[in-house]
This record gives C-alpha cells, structure tokens and sequence, in this order.
C-alpha cells in the first residue's frame, strides 16, 4: 500500500469535534476581551462630569449634542472662550444691585477718554488676561478657545431636562445600550456564572464520591527501585539476617537460577527483634540491593471501625503488587492487624478477624503471586495467628537482634561518616562500653556527641564528647539546677560509693566505668556506672548473686554510715527482686523450690510488657513459699554487702571524702585509692 494513502479502517480522527468545549471557551474569552476593550476605550476617551456641572453648561450654552440613555448622558462639550465667562458672571447678579451700579457710575467715565499711563497699562494687563471681546473673529481668539471634548454624566429624574435641551437648541436623542453589551450582560455573564457554579459542585461531589469509592484502596506508599539507595552496605550487626536476605534479593534478581532447580521462594519473611535493631532497613536494603519497587504501609493502617474496608485494603494492596511484580511488600507492626484470632465480640475484632483472613488468602490462596515477596517486621512474634506463620505464608523467620561488639563498631563506623572525629576518638572503645544497644541507640549517641561538640563550638568531635553521650543516653543529662544541701550530697556519695566498693570486693561483678554525684535525668541524684567487658548471654547463680549484692551495696553504706535508710534505694531494689524473683520462679536456682518453671514467659522482646510477676499460674501456697525464697535471697545480700563495707570501712570513708571534693570519679583513681588504702593499712 501507498503510504501516502490513508488506511480506510482506520478511522479518520474528528478532532474538532473531540475540542469543541475548547472552543467554546476561545470564543467566550474572545468576546470577552473585545466587551473589555470597548469598556476600556470609552473610560479614556470620555471625561465623566457631574450633573449639576452638566445642567450649568448646558445653561451656558456649551452643550452642542447629547445621547440620552436609560442611566447616563452622553454628549459633547463646547467651552466658550475665557472672555464670555467672564461676561457670563455677573449675570449672575440681581436685577437691584446692576441698577444701583449704574447710578452710582458717572456718565464721563462711561465715555472714550484719554486715560493715563498707568490705567492704559492696566487694561492692557486686563485685556490680556481676558482676552479679546467674543466674535472679534481674531486668529488670536481662535487660538485661545478651548477645545471640545466628549463627557459622561449619570442620569437623575429630571422632568425638565427635554425642555432645558430644547431651549439651549441642543441636538439629542434616545439610545439603548449596545447589543454587545447587553448580550454580555444579560446571557453570556449569567449562564457563565451558573456553568461555573455547576462544574464547581460536580467537581466536588465527584470527589466526594471518589474518596467514598476509595476508602478500601490501599494506603501503601510505592518507592520506585531508583528511589531505594540503601543497600546492604549501610546496613551492620546483623549479618546472619543480611545472609538470610540475600537469596530473596538473587531470587528477585535472577529468578530462572531457582525455577530450573525447581526451587520456591518463600512468600513471606518475618523479621522479629527488639525495637530499634534496624528491621524496617533491612527491608528497604533488600530492595535496594534486588533494584525492584517497594511498597511500605504500617498494620494499623488495615484496621478502620468500619467492618470489611481492612479485607479491601489486603486485595487492593496485592492487586497493585502483582501489576509491579516482581516487588517487595513490607507490613510494618504485623501485631497490629495479624493477632491470635478468638471468640471476641465488637466490630473491631471482627474487621481485624476478617483482614486477617483476606491477608492469609492473598499470601497463600489459590491464585499465586509470582514475584510478590511480602517482608514484615514485629517485636510481638508469641501473639501472631498460627496460621500467619506455617509455611507457605511467613515460613521464615530472621531474629535481628541487638549486635554485639563488632556489630556495635560497625554501626558506629557507619554513623560517623562524614562526622569529623578527632585522632582521640576511639569508636570500638565506646563499643565495648554500650553493650546491649540497637542500633538506634548508637546512632542516637553519635548524635549527641556531635550536638555536645557543637555546643562548645567545636571543629571535631573528641572521646570526651563520646564519652558524655554515652553518660548521657545511659543516665540522663546533667542537672545543673537540682542543687543538694551539704547533707544530701553527703549521703549521696557515700550511697554510690557503697555501690562500687561492694562491687569491687565481689568476684563476678561487672567492671567499675564512672562514679557520679551530679544529678542526671529525671530521679538519678547521682550513679554508678558498671559495664561488662564482654557480651554476656548466659549468666550463673554466682553472678546474679554478686549482682543483687552490689545493687544492696548503697542502701548498706547508708545504714553502716548514718544508721538510717532514705529513699534513694528503691531503684536498686526494683532491679534486685527482678532478678531474685526469676532465680527462683524461672531459672529453678534454688534447692527449696526446686527445677521448677512457675508463671508464663514474658515478651522476648519487649521484657518490660511484664516480669513473670503477675504471670503466675502456681497455688498460693506455692506463692508463699516463693516469696519467702525471694526474700532470703535478698537479706542474704543485704548482709553480705553490709559485711563488706564494716570491714572496708576506712576505704568507703577516703573514697567517699575524695568523691565529695571532684563530684565525678573514674574508675583508675578509684582503684588507686583502694591501693593506697591499703598500703597504709599494711604499714
């Protein structure tokens, strides 16, 4: 076929027809620019006057013609010459006071005299001021006649305004406005108005109508591949769950490697972990490393009061997975919409019940979603449905738990970049000295210490600067203003030298870091800061007991000292019936009770939800007797750490002279005091 022919099926486009509301729009602007020019035009050109001022000229004579409309006067204005104004004033004048003026006026200056200098002078000053006499028919008389111009004036009732006009011998008639504008007016202005005000409430009620239609759309936010830049190399501390990841990311990246070998995926990874141990960057590294779409959404976001919009949600989420496959889909805080299913009445449990199901169909229902890998983050994994974790659904789980000494390195290596730290900054140092946290917490402490440097308006961040952050995310800031008298101060000392010294003659005690009287955070009037040198992940009978020991040390040094107890123990003694309680209810360490597990497990994650307490499932009697075992425990440290510091009683007084004197003491000059202590004794 020709090129240059046109196919006879396709059809031939009627493009001005698909854009006729286009040119509606071109020619309503276009008259309305036009009504607008015209408008314009006969503002500038026509000078508005009032109509009194146009009765006077028209008394005057100046008015040659007009057009009287419906609500205005238009015309045109000849002013007379400056001279037959001045002749046209004393008209104005009685008929009385003319009269007297001429008896009063001689005869002999009425007539053509010679007049002096000095009066031939003033009448020329006067001629010239006037001007000539009117119809001298001059060329200068010409010259100084004012020009006409076209006025405007807003009509009044006025009966008399065809007679006054008919009189002055004016020409005039009638006009109606012009058909452009009375168009405009009167259909075009109107009928706009109303089109405007209809396409605004259909906009609106379509809107409305279009939210109502989607309230069961998906609220997940999409993150194109090019948008995810984190990759596994921001991520350390957790490299069994990198490892884990990364056959989802070869997966999504070469899946034929699997699908020869007959080989599936699993559908969905459960990341479970403490708070802040980085499992949500962990999926967002997992996408990054695979350069496939993201989709993030939090569990709560399923749950609405309105039954069966959660369900709706799941579907629209998977519906908008699939068209992007192959993806990843993260679930932030599955606890929230995939807890134990019961026999609950509400409609809450009944929409959570109902999103749940439609979430294990999507997973794991009869059509497959191939290339859709659901990940999912909790720190709640005992109280999901059965169902959510068998295989097929979420059949694998990844513990991201806190990271040990080199995880904490890492972390802190990769939050200080483009941080600039001093040649004294000594990162795995600090590690060693925050056992125990997320990765959160490092990344919150380098930025504390860069805020502490800033404050002293530093160029480098120095191992003080860390140090004090470390002081600071553990127990606090400083408070400056919480002033303590002599006494308190007194007492508060020798409470926290209580701490160290009992610790220091115990053999399984937690190394000394920092003693500290300066008030920190919301109830600490001072602290005693004790790091393991090592991740610790088991622990035995003999050092839990050196533990409660030195925790008693304070309230001990209190009543050897002042033989009377204060009020500063109570966190000491929390911690220490914690652990009293599960030495004898869950760990089975004491020979009375037995190898007996008494009381539910609390959260793996979150220990603070509950410490095995209030989880009983024993007798009162067998409550009794733990109770009576727990105390023992702790009287027998309590007069242990007594025993302690009666026979070290010289040193818990240098110690805490010396403690009252600096307000902070590390752990060197504590031990230097012990040894000097001692040699005196010796000698």
């Amino acid at each position: 076929m020709n090129p240059t022919q046109s196919d006879p099926k396709k059809p031939v486009p009627n493009w001005p027809m698909q854009d006729w509301h286009t040119w509606i729009w071109y020619a309503v602007m276009m008259l309305a620019m036009l009504w607008v020019w015209q408008e314009s035009f006969r503002q500038i050109a026509v000078h508005t006057v009032d109509y009194s001022e146009f009765k006077q000229d028209l008394a005057n004579g100046e008015v040659v013609e007009c057009a009287v409309g419906t609500d205005e006067i238009d015309g045109k204005i000849q002013p007379k010459a400056p001279a037959t104004h001045e002749a046209r004033k004393p008209a104005a004048v009685t008929k009385e006071e003319s009269a007297k003026a001429a008896m009063e006026t001689p005869a002999a200056e009425t007539e053509k005299a010679p007049s002096s200098p000095e009066a031939t002078r003033n009448s020329a000053k006067a001629e010239k001021t006037t001007g000539p006499p009117a119809g001298s028919g001059t060329e200068s008389a010409k010259a100084a006649a004012p020009a006409a111009y076209v006025f405007r004036t807003v009509r009044v009732e006025d009966p008399d305004l065809v007679r006054d006009l008919e009189k002055a011998h004016v020409k005039f008639n009638g006009v109606r406005p012009s058909f452009l504008t009375e168009f405009l007016w009167t259909w075009i202005l109107p009928i706009g108005l109303i089109f405007l005000l209809w396409r605004f409430l259909a906009r609106r009620m379509q809107g409305l109508g279009q939210s109502v239609m989607n309230f069961g759309s998906s609220r997940a936010k999409l993150v194109a591949d090019k948008d995810t830049k984190i990759t596994f190399g921001d991520v350390a501390g957790c490299e069994e769950a990198k490892l884990e990841l990364q056959e989802v990311v070869t997966f999504l990246k070469h899946p034929d490697r699997y699908r020869q070998l007959g080989a599936q995926i699993p559908k969905g990874v459960l990341l479970v972990g403490p708070p802040g141990t980085g499992k949500t960057l962990l999926a967002r590294a997992a996408a990054g490393e695979a350069h496939v779409p993201f989709f993030s959404i939090s569990g709560s976001e399923f749950v609405e009061m309105f039954v069966g919009v959660g369900a709706a949600r799941v579907r629209d989420l998977f519906l908008q997975a699939k068209t992007q496959a192959p993806c990843i889909v993260f679930i932030d805080e599955l606890d929230a919409v995939g807890r134990q299913r019961g026999v609950h009445a509400g409609p809450v449990n009944d929409e959570r019940e109902q999103t749940l199901n439609q979430l294990l169909v999507g997973m794991d229902g009869f059509e497959a979603n191939v290339g859709v890998v659901v990940l999912a983050a909790t720190n709640r994994p005992e109280i999901l449905d059965r169902a959510l974790l068998r295989p097929g659904r979420f059949d694998r789980q990844i513990v991201v738990d806190a990271p040990d000494l080199d995880g904490r390195a890492a972390i802190l290596n990769i939050h200080a970049r483009g941080k600039p730290l001093a040649r004294d900054a000594d990162l795995r140092r600090i590690a060693q000295e925050t056992p125990g946290f997320s990765g959160a917490d490092l990344a919150n402490l380098i930025n504390e210490a860069a805020l502490l440097a800033a404050r002293r308006n530093a160029r480098e961040i120095t191992q003080a600067d860390l140090q004090e952050a470390v002081e600071k995310v553990v127990a606090g800031p400083e408070r400056k203003s919480r002033r303590l008298n002599a006494e308190d101060k007194r007492r508060v000392a020798y409470h926290e030298v209580g701490h160290a010294l009992v610790a220091a003659y115990c053999e399984h005690s937690d190394t000394l870091h920092k003693i500290s009287i300066v008030p920190r955070g919301r109830a600490a009037l001072g602290y005693t800061l004790q790091l393991p040198e090592n991740d610790q992940y088991l622990r035995s009978r003999s050092e839990l007991i050196d533990k409660i020991t030195g925790l008693l040390g304070g309230r001990a040094a209190e009543e050897v000292v002042f033989n009377e107890i204060s009020t500063g123990a109570e966190n000491d003694l929390e911690h220490a019936t914690i652990i009293a309680r599960q030495m004898v209810s869950v760990f089975g360490m004491d020979e009375k009770v037995g190898l007996v597990h008494w009381g539910r497990p609390p959260n793996q994650f979150l220990p603070w939800l509950g410490d095995g307490a209030s989880l009983r499932d024993c007798s009162e009697a067998t409550a009794r007797e733990l109770d009576e075992e727990i105390r023992k425990i702790l009287d027998d440290a309590h007069e242990r750490a007594q025993q302690i510091l009666k026979t070290h009683r010289d040193q818990l007084d240098t110690i805490a002279s010396e403690l009252l004197k600096r307000e902070t003491m590390d752990a060197s000059t504590f031990k230097k005091l012990i040894e000097q202590k001692k040699e005196q004794d010796h000698e």
